[in-house]
């Protein structure tokens, strides 16, 4: 059977055993090892102990959640459990799995923890392979042009691309617009998806634009970047488990 050690780190008694719940309901060959209220005592208590999933309120009775990853290694998945969106682009920046807001639904926290089954016991797909194998080359830079003015674009300045009016184009970090001749199927192919995400029919963001996060409607992303879109950015409830995985694997510490 699989049997996993889960951890709760939750500062609401009420939360805790409800989440409890909710836990034997949906994964009934999860464990919960023990319930912890402190970044003290979860750090102490992961400085002797493993888990193989962590549970994680953000506000605990002695400070926010984040300070547990300055003092000790965390290098199992965590799920996020708080009444607050406000910290989801920083708990993406960690080990975050999933990030679900109280009170949670059992439909999302059943989504959550197939991720985390999937993620154990799956193999690196095939396509992900090859493309190690195969030193997959991505574009580096873009030509673009202004009225009769023609620059350079190094891929590294790109914020993100859109498409507006049937037209696609390319902002930079410093808030230039200028368009592109791609659409945003071609541009999709020629981007590293380590940097890049196609997070609606209408953007690819660059992660180091992502300046905020707030979960929106029907499991559905809102993203705030810098310099800001002309449009509203919502990842789409189809994306929004790629995206969370996308920022998990691949966003920078801090």
């Amino acid at each position: 059977m699989d049997h996993r050690r889960i951890l709760l780190i939750e500062d609401e008694p009420a939360a805790a055993k409800r989440l409890q719940h909710l836990i034997r309901e949906v994964y009934p060959s999860g464990e919960v090892v023990d319930t912890l209220d402190r970044v003290d005592a979860a750090v102490s208590w992961l400085s002797q102990h493993q888990a193989d999933l962590i549970f994680m309120d953000v506000q605990l009775a002695d400070g926010l959640c984040f300070e547990i990853f300055d003092q000790v290694r965390v290098d199992v998945p965590v799920i996020f459990t708080t009444a607050y969106d406000a910290y989801a682009l920083k708990a993406f920046r960690v080990q975050a799995l999933d990030y679900l807001l109280k009170p949670i639904k059992q439909n999302e926290l059943e989504e959550a923890i197939r991720r985390f089954t999937s993620r154990a016991i799956a193999p690196p797909p095939a396509a992900a392979v090859q493309s190690i194998n195969l030193g997959t080359e991505y574009r580096q830079r873009f030509m673009v042009k202004l009225g009769t003015t023609m620059r350079v674009v190094d891929v590294s300045s790109i914020a993100y691309l859109y498409t507006e009016s049937k037209t696609t184009f390319l902002m930079t970090t410093e808030g230039r617009r200028f368009p592109m001749d791609y659409s945003l199927e071609v541009l999709e192919s020629q981007l590293d998806p380590a940097l890049f995400f196609r997070a609606n029919r209408q953007f690819i963001l660059h992660i180091e634009a992502i300046r905020d996060m707030h979960v929106h409607s029907k499991s559905r992303v809102r993203v705030q970047t810098d310099p800001p879109a002309p449009q509203e950015i919502i990842v789409s409830t189809e994306k929004s488990s790629g995206f969370k995985r996308w920022l998990a694997g691949h966003e920078k510490g801090g």
